[in-house]
């Protein structure tokens, strides 16, 4: 990647790149109705929101690892396996940040939420790869980031 373009993703903003139209579930959804929201909107991950506030994110090898591994039932709530450790971004933060954070926690996906803990969207690593022309810069970035190797820093 060349600086200048290293430089151009460097100032974008969060919200420049983020999905806005979020879909989410109660902490009293079941396993069942999330996998139904998975399947329906082609995603791997659901933010879970109670009282209008992000309390947790659950995604579908939590409903495996988490659920059905560990024996809850398709009726199980899903707040029983959701992940509350929460790394998320605000719409302001630049996209390095979110980069940055993803290497660090080694995550695909970070939630954005507004300074009073509402969920804005959510940031996943092809948000960032779609922001890439060049399909080797595209496999390389995801490549860094799945490895935690900071790709601002390459030359």
């Amino acid at each position: 990647m060349s600086e200048t373009e290293n430089s151009a993703i460097s100032r974008m903003r969060v919200s420049e790149i983020m999905t806005k139209n979020v879909r989410t579930a109660s902490p009293k959804a079941t396993l069942r109705e999330v996998g139904g929201i998975m399947r329906e909107g082609d995603m791997g991950a659901v933010p879970i929101v109670d009282g209008g506030k992000l309390i947790g994110i659950v995604t579908d090898r939590d409903i495996v690892v988490r659920g059905v591994a560990d024996g809850a039932s398709s009726d199980s709530p899903i707040g029983s396996v959701m992940t509350t450790e929460l790394f998320t971004v605000n719409p302001d933060d630049f996209v390095f940040e979110a980069i940055r954070l993803m290497g660090d926690k080694q995550v695909r996906r970070i939630p954005v939420v507004n300074a009073d803990g509402s969920l804005a969207g959510i940031v996943a690593m092809a948000d960032i790869a779609l922001e890439m022309e060049d399909e080797r810069e595209i496999a390389e970035t995801l490549e860094e980031i799945s490895s935690g190797t900071a790709f601002w820093s390459k030359k």
